[in-house]
C-alpha cells in the first residue's frame, strides 16, 4: 500500500528526467504533496508560487504557451472554485496542455475541516468544453492516468486522495474504456470511484448474502463517461451512484444526465446533499454523510424490492 502523493512526486520526477519540457506547480503545499524534493533535480522547472492558485493556473497557461507540459497541484477546493475563471479561460478556452490535480477530494480532507473539503469541484470542472476528468483509486491507476495525461495534449482533472491507497484489483486500466468492472453481478449496479470504492464492494458482499448479486463499476474517467457501458449496466437493473462528492454536479448527476436521454432507469445517487464540510476522521464523516456500505445497501434494497 503506497501513499497516492508518492506515487504523484515519484511519476513526475520520471517524466522530468526524460522531458525537460516538464514543469511542476504548487501552491504552497510541497510538502502535502510530497513534491518538495524535486527540486533539487529539477531546479527552475519546479515552481512554488506560494498561496496564490489563480496566479498559479495563470503560470501553468503561459509555460504551456511556450512548449511546456505544466502539472499543477493544490487541494482540490483551491484549484477548482477558487482558480476557477484561470483554469476555464487560460487554460481551457485557449486550449492548453495542462494537468491540474486537486488532492484531499471530499471528505479525505478530515481534519482540515470544511473550507478545504470540496463537495463541488467536480460540479464546477464537469462544465468546462473538452476537458477530462479522473479520479483515481489505487497507485498503479494514478501512474498510468498521469502518463497518460502527459502524452496526450489536452486540459485534464485528476481528483485524488493524498494518504494510502490499497491496491483494489488487478486488472489493467484500460484508459480507452474509462472504466472498471471490479465485481460482476446481474441484478443492478453500484457506481462510484477513489477511496470510496471499499464500501462499495463490501456493500456488494453484504448484498449478494441477500441474494442480490451486483456489478461494482468504478468510473475513474468522469468525463466523458462511457454510454455505451452505462446502457449495459441499466439493462441489467437499477443503479446507485456513490459520490464522494456533492449529489449535485457529482458522478451520480453525470451518470443520470446520460441514462435519462438514453436509457431511463431506477437510479439512487448517494452523496452529500446540501451540507458543508466538517471537521472529522474519515469513517466519521462517511457516517455523517451516508456514505458508508451500510447506506449503500439500504439503498439498493429500496430499488430491487
Amino acid at each position: 500500500m503506497s501513499e497516492l502523493r508518492q506515487i504523484y512526486a515519484e511519476t513526475i520526477a520520471e517524466l522530468a528526467k526524460k522531458d525537460d519540457r516538464v514543469v511542476v506547480l504548487e501552491a504552497d503545499l510541497s510538502s502535502s504533496m510530497a513534491t518538495a524534493n524535486l527540486k533539487e533535480t529539477m531546479g527552475e522547472r519546479y515552481i512554488n508560487v506560494g498561496i496564490m492558485e489563480a496566479h498559479e493556473v495563470s503560470m501553468a497557461a503561459g509555460l504551456s504557451v511556450t512548449g511546456h507540459i505544466p502539472f499543477v497541484h493544490s487541494f482540490a477546493p483551491f484549484i477548482s472554485r477558487r482558480a476557477f475563471d484561470q483554469v476555464f479561460i487560460s487554460l481551457a478556452y485557449s486550449k492548453n496542455h495542462a494537468i491540474l490535480v486537486g488532492s484531499d477530494v471530499g471528505i479525505t480532507a478530515e481534519m482540515n475541516g470544511g473550507t478545504h473539503m470540496s463537495f463541488e469541484d467536480l460540479a464546477l470542472m464537469r462544465v468546462i468544453p473538452n476537458i477530462t476528468i479522473y479520479e483515481v483509486s489505487d497507485p498503479q491507476q494514478f501512474k498510468d492516468i498521469l502518463y497518460h495525461c502527459y502524452s496526450h495534449s489536452g486540459l485534464y482533472y485528476i481528483r485524488t486522495m493524498r494518504k494510502k491507497a490499497p491496491r483494489l484489483t488487478d486488472q489493467i486500466c484500460d484508459l480507452k474504456s474509462g472504466y472498471r468492472e471490479i465485481i460482476k453481478g446481474s441484478s443492478g449496479t453500484i457506481f462510484s470511484t477513489g477511496f470510496l470504492l471499499p464500501e462499495c464492494m463490501k456493500a456488494a458482499e453484504n448484498l449478494a448474502k441477500k441474494n442480490i448479486h451486483v456489478s461494482v463499476i468504478e468510473t475513474f474517467r468522469i468525463k466523458p463517461l462511457n454510454k455505451e457501458m452505462l446502457i449495459e449496466a441499466a439493462k441489467k437493473g437499477p443503479i446507485v451512484t456513490v459520490d464522494n462528492h456533492s449529489i449535485t454536479g457529482g458522478i451520480g448527476s453525470a451518470i443520470a444526465e446520460v441514462l435519462s436521454e438514453e436509457y431511463p432507469s431506477k437510479i439512487k445517487r448517494l452523496g452529500v446533499d446540501e451540507k458543508f464540510g466538517q471537521v472529522g476522521s474519515t469513517n466519521f464523516l462517511k457516517t455523517q454523510y451516508g456514505l458508508t456500505a451500510k447506506d449503500i445497501v439500504l439503498a439498493m434494497e429500496k430499488l430491487v424490492n
